[in-house]
């Protein structure tokens, strides 16, 4: 969506080429052998958490949407595979009019999700559905290893706002996707402005150290800047002197100063008497936003100082340590023949050091107490027990190669609130530790 028009997709070019060359020739070895059109089911996954998670956060889901929908191999796609040799010409022909016309369910975005959890399901041929592995894996493990890590954050910061400003420490695409995987995971606005008008994110900023080294002194900087932007601006103390520099603050834009902005030394001493200052001089109002290389720990270190709100950059678009999230797209199901109708048979892979995956199409439902809080993650195959049925967590997203699931970014950030609020206590302890809920695989016929 984008800000001017929030209830319109942004329009993606081709995405056939977001893939690795193995599923192209997967896809030809299966045309010349006859199993390509066989109904096959696919799900993602993780086998673990990263170290130390409590719980993983969905994201990415909508990107996956429009990168299923913009799977298209035009002309210049696939003159290129051509003049590569990467495929034969009966499967460029193939490509050419390579349309995904089959079912995706999935846990929809913002929710949680624990090891086994089958949080996206691909159903379809092999062939249509074996060529988007690469693009749904690249989307959902970069998103949801950022979503987690805002979530994270979020919980530490206790309600206090959170700026996401991580765009010049990352790749210049991949930050308009962690800028948006961050609001799903509790952020409040973001510094980038494509993530702004892709997403309909809110959009903060004011001025670096460099404006203020530009003039011939600190006043001269503040008051250009209130002048531009007005007394509610945030201005930025700390190129100097601090103290001297939250003085001369006050005095250009008056006690109605918006905000002040920290950005290094010991945050939490700077900010106890910076507040202290600011109340003396009548500006008990303004409010205080720290930065500098900030993390989840930091910023719960920071939850006795009087500050309002964080900029977090670095540690959130690399996933605060843990960049990836380990999902996997496997084969779990597959019917022994092209005939319409065939029954699927299970299949699973059986590799030893850690990953064997468990066959069969899955459903993933999560038991709660009698007091409402989430227990455990149970993921099954075969008939939903009863009382678990009112409780499943997968939904449709594509139905017949159609999508059918789109929504504001706010609704999944606001299902991610719900999700996480209802897990135990011990979910958003930043000590490491297990997943929270526990994973019970129940296989049925």
């Amino acid at each position: 969506m984008n800000a001017a028009d929030p209830g319109l997709p942004v329009a993606v070019p081709s995405t056939a080429l977001f893939t690795d060359q193995y599923e192209l020739t997967m896809l030809q070895a299966a045309l010349r052998g006859g199993t390509a059109d066989r109904h096959s089911v696919f799900e993602v996954f993780t086998r673990r958490l990263p170290e130390g998670r409590r719980y993983g956060v969905v994201a990415g889901t909508g990107r996956v949407l429009d990168a299923v929908e913009n799977f298209r191999f035009d002309a210049g796609v696939l003159d290129f595979l051509r003049s590569r040799g990467v495929v034969d010409g009966p499967t460029l022909e193939w490509l050419a009019s390579y349309r995904f016309s089959g079912d995706i369910w999935g846990y929809p975005e913002g929710e949680v999700y624990f090891p086994g959890s089958p949080v996206l399901r691909v159903e379809g041929t092999f062939a249509e559905c074996v060529l988007l592995e690469t693009v749904i894996l690249s989307i959902l493990n970069h998103d949801s290893a950022i979503a987690a890590a805002a979530s994270r954050m979020a919980t530490a910061a206790g309600g206090r706002r959170l700026v996401e400003m991580g765009a010049r420490r990352t790749h210049e695409l991949a930050a308009v996707a962690a800028a948006r995987a961050a609001y799903v995971g509790g952020f409040d606005s973001t510094s980038d402005l494509a993530a702004g008008f892709r997403y309909g994110i809110p959009t903060v900023g004011t001025s670096a150290h460099a404006f203020i080294l530009l003039h011939d002194s600190e006043r001269d900087a503040f008051r250009a800047q209130v002048e531009s932007l007005g007394r509610g601006t945030t201005l930025l103390v700390d190129t100097y002197d601090v103290a001297e520099a939250v003085r001369t603050a006050v005095e250009v834009a008056g006690p109605g100063l918006g905000a002040v902005r920290i950005d290094s030394g010991d945050l939490l001493l700077v900010a106890h008497r910076v507040r202290q200052q600011l109340d003396e001089l009548g500006a008990r109002d303004t409010r205080i936003l720290v930065t500098s290389d900030l993390d989840e720990y930091a910023i719960a270190s920071l939850a006795a100082a009087p500050v309002d709100a964080y900029g977090v950059g670095t540690q959130l678009v690399t996933g605060s340590g843990h960049p990836t999230c380990s999902m996997v797209y496997k084969l779990v199901a597959r019917a022994d023949s092209a005939e319409p109708g065939a029954p699927l048979r299970a299949v699973a892979k059986k590799s030893l050091g850690g990953k064997a995956s468990v066959g069969g199409r899955k459903w993933a439902a999560r038991r709660v107490d009698a007091e409402g809080v989430a227990e455990a993650e149970v993921v099954g195959t075969g008939a939903v027990p009863p009382e678990l049925v009112e409780r499943q967590l997968l939904v449709p997203l594509v139905k017949a190669g159609e999508v059918v699931a789109r929504e504001p970014l706010e609704a999944a950030r606001a299902r991610h609130i719900a999700a996480r609020s209802s897990l135990p206590l011990s979910a958003v302890q930043l000590s490491r530790g297990e997943p929270v809920l526990p994973t019970e695989l129940v296989t049925g016929a």
